[in-house]
């Protein structure tokens, strides 16, 4: 994966323009906003950027692109998500090799279930 990064890497110095994807999710309670972050996508790498979470963390849940909405109630599909992890408020992570995905985002530690969703009332899910 790593090699693809590098290619798509040189393929940008010659001009080949290889796409960009930016993806931002807020969630708002009573006004006050409980997460903020972005995630960039480009040229196989993803750079998930925690911009503010009142719990302290970003807690990202990675999908392959056939866990659709359409097949967001497949529960296999969701037992079974690429990655999970968890970023701090102000930091970012970045991961090679991430390309065609669907994306939950949340400011609590839950597992994702239908529709992208953490049980109420902790948060909402903001599918990508």
């Amino acid at each position: 994966m790593k090699f693809q990064a590098l290619l798509y890497f040189v393929l940008s110095l010659f001009g080949c323009d290889v796409g960009k994807s930016t993806f931002v999710d807020r969630i708002v309670h009573d006004g006050a906003t409980a997460l903020d972050s972005r995630t960039v996508v480009e040229a196989g790498v993803a750079r998930f950027e925690c911009l503010r979470s009142a719990s302290g963390q970003c807690y990202y849940t990675v999908f392959p692109r056939e866990c659709s909405a359409a097949r967001a109630k497949d529960a296999g599909c969701l037992a079974r998500p690429i990655r999970r992890f968890a970023v701090a408020d102000g930091d970012t992570r970045q991961i090679a090799g991430l390309r065609d995905f669907r994306l939950c985002v949340s400011d609590q530690d839950a597992a994702a279930v239908a529709g992208c969703r953490a049980p109420e009332p902790t948060a909402r899910w903001a599918p990508l």
